[in-house]
């Protein structure tokens, strides 16, 4: 499907669908689709309408919306644009982490897939983008690393961060701050009680002199439920299934 034969509201539509079920299983329904773009719900039930009539996702009333294999492969096209443009605003041009994903937004629907080939070209085709999220390939297909959410994750865990959510560019500064970035290596320590937050400890801190484990720190609700860590090895007594060592990648082939 060509870039140019659809809507930048289609485009934002088929991107925001997939971006919702990429690091878990749960789809999308109709008004958490419209909490994610901040519209009225009847604005969501109007486009998803138009959506369904073009091919791009499956819906009944009342049900979860899930994309086709043609939305799908519009949307990675479009998430492929987005984290392409992120990495270029980072490496090429000094923007910082917590200021490209507004910028992106407002440039993957201007730019020709000639630009976006040539850009992907002169990164060296990256396969993520700052923030850990996946970049697909040219052809949509996409690899993805076996991670957990940092707060699904028991005392014990080692591995190293492989996501960042970017959602919220003040808990990248934050983060920033207390030295936690993309590869950053930790270990899962206890949970704090009455909701005082989650303990981990610094294996490899990104902040600049730091030569020793730091920790432990303490970590908020919203901060854990937004890092995602490969685990490098299980320990005694491990709760969560299906371990994996971190260096391993799962491909998965879309079309």
């Amino acid at each position: 499907m060509k870039h140019s034969a659809t809507s930048s509201s289609i485009e934002d539509y088929v991107k925001v669908i997939y971006a919702y079920t990429e690091w878990q299983d749960k789809p999308i329904t109709s008004t958490a689709l419209a909490t994610r773009l901040g519209v009225a719900n009847s604005s969501v039930s109007e486009m998803v309408r138009k959506l369904k009539d073009q091919g791009l996702v499956d819906h009944q009333p009342y049900s979860p919306i899930r994309l086709t294999e043609q939305g799908l492969a519009l949307a990675l096209s479009m998430v492929r644009r987005h984290r392409l443009l992120e990495s270029y605003l980072v490496q090429e041009l000094g923007y910082t982490w917590d200021e490209v994903h507004d910028e992106a937004e407002q440039l993957e629907h201007a730019v020709s897939e000639h630009f976006i080939e040539r850009m992907s070209a002169k990164l060296g085709h990256p396969d993520r983008d700052p923030h850990g999220d996946p970049i697909p390939d040219a052809q949509g297909r996409i690899i993805m690393a076996p991670s957990h959410r940092l707060d699904e994750l028991d005392p014990g865990h080692t591995g190293r961060i492989t996501r960042i959510s970017d959602h919220n560019p003040e808990l990248l500064r934050h983060l920033e701050k207390l030295g936690i970035g993309v590869d950053t290596r930790l270990r899962v320590g206890p949970r704090l009680p009455f909701g005082g937050g989650l303990q981990v400890t610094l294996l490899d801190s990104t902040q600049p002199g730091s030569t020793h484990d730091v920790g432990p720190l303490t970590l908020g609700e919203e901060v854990s439920a937004s890092l995602w860590l490969a685990s490098t090895e299980n320990h005694e007594g491990c709760t969560v299934q299906e371990l994996t060592g971190g260096s391993l990648m799962n491909s998965i082939a879309t079309h």
